[in-house]
Order: structure tokens, then C-alpha cells, then sequence
């Protein structure tokens, strides 16, 4: 079966898949028992480093809910903890930058990312082919510029990202020689697994949403686009995603996206309007809603299946269906089976 085939590329490019594709952000990993098994007494950059383990978990929830693509088990600081910068994944905080970013110097500062740095995830992917079988695709990812340069800034997680406006607003220059350095990472992060044989690549820009419309087309938009360009000549799809996104999605989508992720807070139909452009779609039901009712979830993943067709139907090339963000710890993963099983049979 030819790439083009597979369900998820199917629709990520405007052709008709054999089924609708589903996968679900974050399947590989904490709603797992034999994820947690597996990564017991394991820090995650450290297994993120490791092609074995890398494998086995990109492939756990492929085994478990025949999701229609694996997704790259890796982390958005991964190539910068590649590329030399000291920081850490603490458990309940999330990223921890040793040294912020703050200055002129600091940026001149940041090392960066070559190749050989990330060998060991081309490796993984060469090890995950051989165990995909033809309909399912592998997508790899990267974090998108804004949102590496607002960890580097903040020092970590943030909820008001007020060092990181004030760098953008107050030293522009800094802020966009910062972003174009994390953007030349970002993309040679995303080659080496394209080059490695991923069929898509998905861009998460996780806190754009943070942004005025205006502040992202002036300050990220340029820098999103120049990475999604530099990864075109692979010619294979590349998916863009932010959470709380709903006034930036035909920004995002206008970068070069050709499909365009939604989170759960606005329907797909209406989606579909503001992203224009005969993208595809991706999402987007609550991830939150999984813990409701197996009625009540059915539910939900019914009135998303009509709200994509609807969105088909008025121009968007296709919906890959997904939650709006990723799975949650305590998700019960025999839900996420049933899930697939009722996309597919819709």
C-alpha cells in the first residue's frame, strides 16, 4: 500500500481515506499500565534518548487501540536538551530551564543543534517501520519556536507568559533573534526524522493561544512559516496545533500547515470556516470528556464525526478525528479503544 493510502495521510492530503483516521495526542504514554511499567525508575529525557524504549512505547498504544498513526514518543525540549541547553522534565512541574533566557547575550549564547545530537530518535524511527504495518502512519514532532522560546524565557511552565510578552514587546530584536534560533533547532529536529522516514510532522505551538492575533502575526507567524517551509521539500504532511487557538486558527493554518488541529472550544464546522483554505482538520473532542459516561462519550464522539463531515462538506480537505489536547493520566485506556472502534464504524 502506497503512503498516500494510509487513512491519516489520506486525509491530511484531500483524498478519501479508506476509514476515518484516528489517533489520540499523548497515547503514548501515562494513561498506559505498561507505559508506567516500562518507564519505572526511568527519567523522561533519559528515555527519550533510548531508540529500545523509544520504540516499544510509540508502539504500545498502536498494539492496544489500532489507532490509525503512531506518534513519535519523544518531548518538545528534547532537541534542546540535545543541543546542549541545561534543563529538566520534573515530574508534576514540567520543564525547568537552569539559566533563563533573557538578554541579548544569552541568546548569542544558545548552542546549537546538530544532527548527530539526536541520532538515537532517527534510530528509534527506523526500529518503529519495521513494526508499523501499512495502513498506519508515523508522525513525528517538534515544538514550534514561540513555544520553546516561552520555556526558555519563563524558566519553565507559565500562566501569564509575562517575562516572555515583555521580551517581545520590550527588545524585539532580541526576541525575534531568540525565536529564529529555536526555529533553526526546530527544523533540523524535524529533518532528521523526516530523513529517518516519519510519513507526517505535526508543529505544536501548545501556548500560542496566550497570543492577540496580532501579536502572533508579528512575532511567531514568521517563524512557524519559515520551519514549516524548510521541511516542505519532503513533501509530506505537516499538521499545526495550539490549545486555545480559536482566534489564530487562519493564522496557523496561513503559515503552511496542511492540517490545521482544533482544540474542544470551538465545533470543527465552524473550524473549518475560520481556517479556510481546503485544510484538513484534526481534533477535537475533550479530553476531559473521557471520564464521563461511555453513553455520554459516545455521544460527544458522534456529534464530532457530523461536525468534520460537515466541515468536508463546506471545503476542509478531510478530519483526522483526536482530542483537543492530549490524553489525560487517569484516562481509562479501554475508552480510548472504543473510541476507535466507533470512529471507525461511522
Amino acid at each position: 500500500m502506497t503512503q498516500l493510502r494510509k487513512p491519516l495521510i489520506a486525509a491530511a492530503t484531500g483524498e478519501r481515506p479508506s476509514r476515518r483516521p484516528v489517533w489520540f495526542m499523548r497515547q503514548a504514554g501515562r494513561s498506559l499500565p505498561e507505559y508506567r511499567a516500562l518507564r519505572s525508575g526511568r527519567g523522561m529525557l533519559e528515555s527519550c534518548f533510548d531508540p529500545d524504549l523509544v520504540a516499544e512505547i510509540t508502539m504500545q498504544p498502536v498494539r492496544r487501540h489500532d489507532v490509525d498513526a503512531a506518534i513519535l514518543f519523544s518531548d518538545i525540549v528534547v532537541p534542546l536538551k540535545a543541543a546542549g541547553i541545561d534543563l529538566d522534565i520534573v515530574t508534576g512541574t514540567g520543564p525547568v530551564i537552569a539559566e533563563p533566557i533573557r538578554d541579548r547575550a544569552a541568546v548569542r549564547a544558545l548552542p546549537r543543534l546538530v544532527p548527530e545530537a539526536v541520532g538515537s530518535i532517527g534510530h528509534a524511527i527506523g526500529a518503529i517501520r519495521e513494526q508499523l504495518d501499512d495502513e498506519c502512519a508515523l508522525i513525528g514532532f517538534a515544538g514550534a519556536p514561540f513555544t520553546l522560546a516561552s520555556y526558555l524565557v519563563e524558566g519553565g511552565p507559565s500562566r501569564n507568559y509575562e517575562r516572555t510578552k515583555a521580551l517581545m514587546h520590550g527588545e524585539p530584536d532580541t526576541w525575534h533573534e531568540l525565536v529564529g534560533a529555536l526555529a533553526d533547532i526546530t527544523i533540523t529536529f524535524l529533518r532528521v526524522q523526516l530523513e529517518a522516514g516519519v510519513d507526517a510532522v505535526q508543529l505544536f505551538d501548545s501556548w500560542a493561544g496566550m497570543l492577540s492575533l496580532a501579536d502572533y502575526e508579528h512575532f511567531v507567524a514568521p517563524h512557524s512559516r519559515r520551519v514549516l517551509a524548510e521541511v516542505a521539500d519532503f513533501g509530506r504532511p505537516r499538521i499545526h496545533f495550539g490549545v486555545g487557538t480559536g482566534e489564530l486558527l487562519h493564522a496557523m493554518g496561513d503559515v503552511g500547515a496542511d492540517v490545521v488541529g482544533v482544540d474542544w472550544r470551538i465545533p470543527l464546522d465552524v473550524a473549518g470556516r475560520r481556517v479556510g483554505g481546503g485544510k484538513a482538520l484534526q481534533g477535537n473532542l475533550d479530553p476531559a470528556m473521557l471520564n464521563a459516561s461511555w453513553d455520554t462519550v459516545a455521544a460527544s464522539v458522534r456529534r464530532i464525526v457530523a461536525e468534520g463531515d460537515r466541515a468536508v462538506a463546506a471545503g476542509a480537505g478531510g478530519h483526522i478525528f483526536n482530542l483537543g489536547h492530549g490524553v489525560l493520566p487517569a484516562t481509562d485506556p479501554d475508552v480510548l479503544t472504543k473510541i476507535v472502534e466507533l470512529v471507525h464504524s461511522l
